[in-house]
């Protein structure tokens, strides 16, 4: 698979489910051992098994959101431990796995595959942005 937007928030930013602007966005690191991608159907964090999420971040900060560009400050992920990780996904947290919406799914980037050893992991994002609609 390559990075993408899922198909759920894509139709959610559209129909306005998702604001940028107000959610509280999130990384997780994801075992893809353990998760099968599907683009288009999967649409919350319960929709990946808890056994796949290596690590969560706190939340991004500094969003912005400048001709449909969404962008963050980068953010870092202390002590990171557990199975070894393919890919990143950015969900909207609500609290709860079963309502918290998957956004974007990143499987080829600098740095992935990418095992822990205790230490930090910093998502750098890129200078363009996170992503574009």
């Amino acid at each position: 698979m390559a990075n993408a937007l899922y198909g759920k928030a894509r139709q959610a930013f559209l129909t306005g489910g998702l604001n940028w602007s107000s959610m509280t966005a999130k990384l997780v690191l994801v075992d893809s051992a353990d998760y099968t991608l599907d683009i288009d159907v999967h649409e919350f964090l319960s929709d990946i098994p808890a056994g796949a999420r290596v690590a969560t971040s706190g939340a991004l900060q500094n969003k912005t959101s400048v001709l449909g560009v969404a962008d963050a400050d980068d953010i870092l992920i202390a002590g990171v431990t557990g199975d070894r990780f393919e890919a990143v996904v950015l969900y909207s947290d609500t609290g709860t796995a079963g309502t918290s919406r998957l956004i974007a799914y990143w499987d080829s980037a600098t740095g992935l595959p990418l095992t822990p050893n205790g230490g930090n992991v910093i998502t750098t994002f890129n200078a363009l942005g996170i992503f574009k609609l």
